[in-house]
């Protein structure tokens, strides 16, 4: 009988709650280019955002499609913004299970940095196995080819190890991760 690890146990209850989020939001039939899971450099419970290509449209049109920065559009401005979604912490009510356990396990900012460094560790594992239970159950794929959405596990403010985890969780030579790769990688 195979043992369960601390990591596994956890990413479980994450898939669980984000499987029931993301299919919940996938239902409107958008067809989505970015989906995440992402937390806070203190490691706080996730939160689910994406973007799709229809939400995209509606907010640069919304805003006037100008930026203030020369040659660029605001959708190209927002296109990987987890924060400028419409449905940044979608279903964020879901997760009330997850935040607990996230609460429950040791605070990160008490720990000494060896410990509270593997503590952040575990978490961004789990979430990041959580994100690919739900890639192989076929998820991501609902409303569009998989290889057009990039699938996230994401640290705010952004981090260098967004960019390892994408290139885990996503076909590099994919149109999403390459475009994601160019326009949004740390």
């Amino acid at each position: 009988m195979k043992r369960i690890t601390e990591i596994e146990a956890l990413a479980a209850e994450i898939a669980d709650t984000a499987r029931k989020t993301f299919l919940s939001l996938f239902k409107n039939g958008e067809r989505y280019y970015y989906c995440t899971l992402y937390t806070t450099e203190e490691g706080h419970a996730p939160s689910i955002s994406a973007w799709s290509r229809e939400a995209l449209e509606v907010e640069a049109a919304r805003q006037g499609d100008a930026s203030d920065k020369p040659g660029s559009t605001i959708a190209e401005l927002i296109k990987w913004s987890y924060a400028d979604s419409r449905y940044c912490c979608f279903g964020d009510e879901n997760f009330d299970h997850v935040k607990l356990r996230f609460v429950e396990r040791p605070s990160i900012s008490d720990l000494a940095d060896d410990e509270g460094n593997r503590e952040f560790d575990l978490r961004l594992k789990a979430m990041e196995l959580a994100m690919k239970m739900l890639d192989d159950e076929g998820v991501f794929a609902l409303n569009q080819p998989r290889e057009s959405v990039c699938v996230l596990v994401e640290i705010m403010p952004p981090d260098e190890i967004n960019t390892e985890i994408a290139l885990r969780l996503n076909w590099e030579e994919s149109p999403a991760m390459q475009a994601w790769l160019a326009e949004a990688a740390e």
